[in-house]
């Protein structure tokens, strides 16, 4: 679990295709590899990884197909920055929202509007999460925990303050350019207890037994 704050911006430092269509990828982080471990979950992206090994100030991790299908990591060559942030320990302030560091989909940039203390980008949304964003909601994109601020039917925006912009990744984000998204698994999770009410089930296709015990 994550909470959607940048602990640092890391950098691809190889990209290893393996079998099939997987990929073993090398990443640049003194600060989230100081006290990193074989089986540590790392976010890069705002995608969790699994650390298999840490050499000087790197982890490499493996990344299946199906996520790079699934995400932006696909896109990612040497040299490209990347947000990293480790589990969150408990006990620990939660400054983001519950980030599960699994992508739900990927949007784009579709335009920036400077602003004299911030700035608004708005996003292309996949038809299939616009009913889980909403105004003043959390969102997750390329693992930074931000605020809707306006959202239609297959676009939302967002307000990024200078420190988002400087210490993270959408602050050099160009229009077209791909971006992670996971959605507010709390939105999820009410979806699914509000359609088994209605239907009735139990979320397995059977009703539930009320009546008592002859």
């Amino acid at each position: 679990m994550f909470t959607g704050i940048i602990e640092e911006l890391g950098e691809i430092v190889r990209v290893t295709p393996t079998a099939g269509d997987s990929a073993l990828i090398g990443v640049r982080g003194p600060l989230v590899t100081s006290d990193a471990r074989h089986g540590d979950s790392i976010a890069v992206n705002g995608v969790c990884l699994t650390v298999v090994e840490v050499a000087d100030g790197v982890f490499t991790a493996d990344v299946m197909g199906e996520t790079l299908r699934r995400s932006a990591l696909g896109a990612l060559n040497v040299g490209d920055p990347v947000n990293l942030e480790r589990a969150a320990a408990l006990g620990s302030r939660l400054g983001g929202h519950l980030v599960q560091g699994h992508v739900d989909g990927v949007g784009a940039v579709l335009s920036r509007e400077p602003a004299e203390q911030w700035e608004t980008v708005r996003f292309r949304l996949p038809a299939a999460l616009s009913r889980y964003v909403v105004e003043k909601g959390s969102i997750t994109i390329d693992g930074v925990s931000l605020t809707v601020a306006q959202v239609g039917a297959d676009e939302f925006a967002v307000g990024l303050i200078p420190t988002t912009l400087k210490l993270t990744t959408l602050g050099a984000k160009s229009v077209g350019d791909p971006v992670n998204l996971e959605v507010d698994v709390l939105a999820k999770y009410v979806e699914r207890l509000l359609g088994d009410r209605l239907t009735g089930t139990d979320g397995t296709g059977v009703a539930p037994i009320t009546g008592g015990v002859a």
